[in-house]
């Protein structure tokens, strides 16, 4: 069952969602080559309990951690430890959030130093391919309309690999709820949008093949060819005419700019 939201349990996703870019925000203020994931993660709740909210990943299905930290050929879903991040690293950063009854969820990922081209064209691409799918969440389109605006731009325009397995999602009270949103599938297809649905759009975007494997860790997803992967995430409201984009990359990526160890990743033309 898909739950509409109201105009005001919008704004109480909104506040989750601004706590999540908060909290990546601070991440991207202090990333850097020699930090580990799980010093991230102690700041990362640290902060999110600090404005009386709840970390939504922590317990979530047993999930350990506040944040799922992914390195380079890590997708998602990736368990903060002791490795040290290295100059040329992509660290995908997902965090959720809880309070005021509500979720927000929203994901980032981070080119550490020296990242060669190919892979910041990847993060370029995928980054870009979040708002060209958000361009497409307006009411009267489908469902199936996001997943091709992800799905042509990524794989048909750039030849990467678009992952099947794991898709975007309703969110509010819970977090994981009705519909799932693939990142791929064919145009005017799908459920109707209508105002008042609430999801996250979240492109998962490999660098080679689409295909993906589980690690060990009974967690982290991987790139079955080892290649890097880049995930971008916002939630967002159905809205005539255009998406309302609750999450915000802009704090984030302003203190991208402050961070000397952190590449900046420039949206493309959306033309």
């Amino acid at each position: 069952m898909i739950f509409y939201k109201t105009d005001e349990e919008i704004e109480l996703i909104r506040e989750s969602c601004l706590l999540v870019c908060k909290t990546l925000a601070h991440v991207a203020s202090i990333i850097k080559p020699g930090m580990t994931g799980e010093q991230l993660d102690k700041e990362a709740e640290a902060l999110i309990r600090d404005h009386h909210a709840i970390p939504g990943f922590k317990g979530y299905g047993g999930f350990p951690a506040t944040l799922c930290i992914s390195v380079n050929e890590g997708v998602v879903h990736g368990i903060p430890n002791k490795t040290a991040f290295k100059d040329g690293d992509i660290v995908s950063v997902d965090c959720g959030t809880y309070m005021n009854e509500f979720y927000g969820d929203a994901a980032y990922t981070f080119a550490l130093g020296e990242v060669d081209e190919a892979t910041m064209e990847l993060l370029r691409v995928t980054n870009t391919s979040l708002y060209r799918a958000i361009d497409s969440a307006v009411a009267g389109k489908r469902l199936g309309d996001i997943g091709f605006a992800v799905q042509d731009y990524c794989e048909k325009q750039h030849a990467y690999g678009v992952v099947r397995e794991l898709v975007g999602h309703g969110i509010g009270k819970s977090l994981h709820e009705a519909p799932e949103v693939p990142n791929y599938g064919k145009r005017g297809k799908g459920p109707m949008l209508k105002e008042g649905l609430v999801i996250a759009i979240e492109p998962m975007v490999n660098l080679g093949v689409k295909e993906v494997r589980q690690a060990k860790d009974g967690w982290t997803i991987i790139t079955k060819d080892n290649k890097p992967s880049a995930h971008y995430e916002h939630t967002i409201a159905v809205r005539k005419g255009k998406a309302d984009i609750l999450s915000n990359h802009v704090i984030v990526e302003e203190e991208i700019k402050k961070n000397d160890a952190v590449r900046e990743v420039v949206i493309k033309d959306l033309v």
